[in-house]
């Protein structure tokens, strides 16, 4: 069979590749889609909870992970926040603003999907879907790409761009694609790991029991610090706080959380002044669910009445609970993790255009990139933006 040519093919359907395709397309290059599954954006559609946390109106360089902490700054000053919610309003989506500058979908995440499709139209994109790629090859002309599913097809075109996305959540048909393509045309790749993921605690860790319960904190990793609420797990530790701070911690290292935020130093013996007769327990239910008071009262010994604690067992008390340290043995995996630290080296990459510097025309934008945006749309911008940064230059 002969080959089908075109400008550009994309592999990935997902947010990235989607933009990517879009604006190359009405940008008037000839582009086609593959991905091996039925349906554009998949993992799309379960982000925010059905609604799409699709940008983060707080986006800057400083709220990514990457080796390179500077290779973000140019695609993302070119392709704003601003930007994308003004392609949002053009098509009548309604929007709110949730807390910390995250913009979600009145609706359903299945509208921004609509969307992106409907750019794709306008601008004559094709689209292989439900078809694997069964090989790619590089040559003068640029680049071959069988596709399966039945029957090989080649495509050819004379730039390739990846955007397969990480490993996480491969319930969705994640793969580590992209790494694979990478090292054969010899890029180098960041070590991938789980990111934005729940963290478990030992079998035997007594924290397992407070399933169900969540509370404000400052969570620390190193010198990562997250204000947001923790939920106790049967397995661990999540909520936002958590997932935040998973995205720096490396396995080994403690976790620091103070589990009492809106606590200064001394609260518990300026309690002991000012109510000598109250009970310590409900003290600490006032500044906590009651459940973790409980446990946590248990834990530190502190039982009766605040004239009966020394001052010095107060103040280890309000040490310990500004600073509790947890150890976690592992985190949930690729398998709960929102996205992935790690991926291609950006050091193979043009912050500019996401272009190899190895193989002309070869492209690699979105997650598969060694770029990893904190919890909050901000992953979506960066797929906004690298794919708009791409579709420039092709």
């Amino acid at each position: 069979m002969t080959a089908q040519d075109y400008d550009a093919i994309v592999l990935g359907a997902g947010a990235a590749g989607l933009m990517c395709a879009a604006v190359a397309g009405q940008r008037g290059r000839r582009v086609l889609v593959i991905d091996h599954a039925e349906k554009a954006g998949k993992k799309m559609l379960i982000s925010g909870g059905g609604r799409c946390n699709f940008t983060n109106i707080g986006t800057a360089p400083d709220r990514f992970l990457s080796a390179n902490p500077h290779f973000a700054r140019s695609a993302l000053a070119r392709y704003t926040p601003a930007d994308f919610l003004a392609l949002v309003e053009r098509y009548g989506i309604a929007w709110h603003e949730k807390t910390l500058g995250q913009l979600f979908c009145d609706g359903s995440a299945r509208q921004i999907v609509a969307m992106l499709l409907e750019e794709c139209a306008r601008g004559g994109v094709d689209f292989a879907l439900g078809r694997p790629v069964g090989g790619v090859e590089h040559g003068a002309d640029g680049f071959r790409v069988t596709i399966g599913g039945g029957r090989d097809v080649p495509v050819t075109a004379r730039a390739l761009v990846v955007a397969t996305g990480g490993p996480s959540i491969p319930k969705m048909g994640a793969t580590g694609f992209a790494y694979d393509l990478a090292r054969q045309f010899g890029m180098k790749v960041v070590e991938p790991r789980p990111a934005l993921v729940p963290l478990t605690l030992g079998g035997d860790d007594p924290f397992r029991a407070l399933a169900g319960v969540a509370t404000p904190v400052v969570a620390r990793a190193g010198k990562a610090a997250f204000r947001e609420a923790m939920l106790f797990t049967h397995r661990g530790l999540s909520g936002p706080a958590i997932l935040q701070v998973s995205s720096y911690w490396r396995h080994g290292d403690p976790i620091i959380v103070d589990l009492v935020p809106d606590r200064g130093e001394g609260w518990l013996r300026e309690a002991k002044r000012a109510t000598p007769r109250a009970g310590v327990g409900k003290l600490l239910a006032g500044a906590l669910p009651q459940r973790l008071a409980d446990a946590l009262a248990e834990m530190l010994g502190l039982r009766g009445e605040l004239a009966n604690l020394s001052d010095a067992k107060l103040a280890a008390a309000e040490q310990a609970l500004a600073g509790w340290r947890f150890v976690p043995n592992g985190s949930e995996g690729f398998a709960k993790a929102e996205v992935t630290v790690g991926g291609v080296s950006t050091a193979d990459l043009s912050s500019q255009t996401l272009e190899s510097r190895k193989v002309p025309g070869l492209y690699v934008i979105g997650e598969a990139v060694d770029v990893t945006g904190w919890l909050g749309g901000y992953n979506f911008q960066w797929a906004w933006a690298s794919g708009w940064a791409a579709a420039q230059a092709l």
